[in-house]
């Protein structure tokens, strides 16, 4: 789950991690609201969507004066912002993020992420902050730094020191650089994000050690234990139908094609995807209903695949352990019937009752085509779909 730059900043206050001030504003009016507040010479437009890369795509404006706040605010809200990470379709800006100015002398890059490789949370930092990190991690990758962490004993200061020697920070500011990346790791833990990032993080010409940005990720399985922060979800930054799908505990994927793919497992899910591809044809979604997964919500994830105007065929593609395979032929059937499905279906099931499940398929009196494997299946629906 993803927040915007504003709630992750309210975080980091709480850890003593040094951000500066600013509130959400909704409407022009709200900004310059907020702007009167802060007072400040120089006032920062942020818009807030759930992308990197806002600054290069105008979503980040420089105000000198309230009637700028309010032209750009205007400007603003309602925009759509095309980033690298939005896709061509971008995203809506629905709020701002007012904030005061910083005198920024040099911009660095800091995050925390977790290292498969290693199995730990991994500290990462340069010197190269701001807009193109990314293209400093392509072509440049000595210059970006890593610390290992244990997760017994936690980020240890010795190791955020020498982060801090790494990338350069001056001397007489490494101790607040420590201070910062230490309450980082404590919010990134007790929070159980995936991902903290702060780009950029920032000198001023005060000598304070600012976290200009705040990009948090959090683990979907652990917000059980975060009801503050399930809280702070923007429903507007998200697909519908990924919303609707995460109420019946289904895995849902919106994407580009016109097969939509409905697979229990999300191994066998991606191989599906991978031979659709293979004999030429374009998933819809990712969608793995589960192992346990009844027909009740075998009905639900047919009709979130129908939901998108662009799937003009279905694969169904279930390998039957836990999951019985006449229970999903019960929820097809069920979910056929209901919907009035007019578009193909293609159906493989093997395993655990999958005669039966065959049977009951063979008997429905509806417009299904039986498969014999997973290539089969897609060769067959890429061919309905033409």
């Amino acid at each position: 789950m993803n927040i915007h730059e504003y709630q992750g900043k309210e975080i980091l206050r709480k850890y003593g991690v040094a951000v500066p001030k600013g509130k959400v504003a909704f409407s022009p009016d709200e900004a310059v609201k907020v702007a009167k507040e802060l007072g400040a010479n120089v006032t920062v437009v942020k818009a807030q969507i759930h992308a990197g890369g806002r600054g290069k795509a105008g979503g980040v404006k420089i105000a000198k004066n309230l009637e700028e706040v309010r032209t750009y605010s205007k400007e603003l809200l309602g925009k759509i912002l095309v980033t690298h990470q939005t896709g061509p379709e971008g995203k809506e800006v629905k709020r701002l993020y007012i904030e005061e100015g910083s005198d920024i002398r040099k911009e660095y890059y800091l995050g925390l992420v977790l290292d498969r490789a290693t199995s730990r949370v991994t500290l990462m930092g340069s010197e190269e902050g701001g807009m193109d990190i990314e293209e400093v991690a392509e072509n440049t990758p000595e210059k970006i730094f890593k610390e290992v962490i244990d997760p017994v004993t936690g980020l240890q200061a010795f190791q955020a020191r020498r982060m801090a020697f790494n990338m350069n920070i001056p001397a007489k500011l490494v101790n607040k650089a420590v201070k910062l990346m230490l309450g980082l790791y404590q919010a990134f833990v007790e929070k159980d994000a995936s991902i903290v990032e702060i780009n950029p993080l920032v000198v001023t010409g005060d000598d304070e050690v600012v976290a200009l940005d705040a990009k948090f990720n959090f683990d979907a399985n652990a917000l059980y234990r975060h009801k503050d922060i399930v809280e702070l979800r923007d429903f507007d930054e998200e697909d519908a139908k990924e919303i609707e799908a995460s109420k019946y505990d289904l895995s849902y994927i919106s994407l580009d094609g016109n097969i939509g793919c409905m697979v229990n497992g999300a191994g066998l899910a991606m191989a599906t995807m991978d031979t659709i591809s293979y004999y030429g044809g374009q998933p819809a979604n990712f969608l793995d209903v589960g192992g346990g997964a009844t027909a009740e919500k075998v009905t639900e994830a047919f009709k979130i695949i129908l939901s998108d105007e662009n799937v003009k065929g279905i694969f169904v593609n279930i390998f039957g352990g836990i999951m019985k395979c006449d229970v999903i032929a019960e929820g097809v059937i069920e979910a056929t019937k209901q919907v009035g499905l007019t578009i193909p279906l293609v159906v493989r099931l093997e395993g655990t009752n999958v005669d039966l499940g065959k049977k009951l398929l063979n008997e429905s009196g509806l417009n299904i085509v039986a498969a014999d494997s997973m290539a089969d299946g897609a060769q067959k629906i890429v061919g309905l779909v033409g």
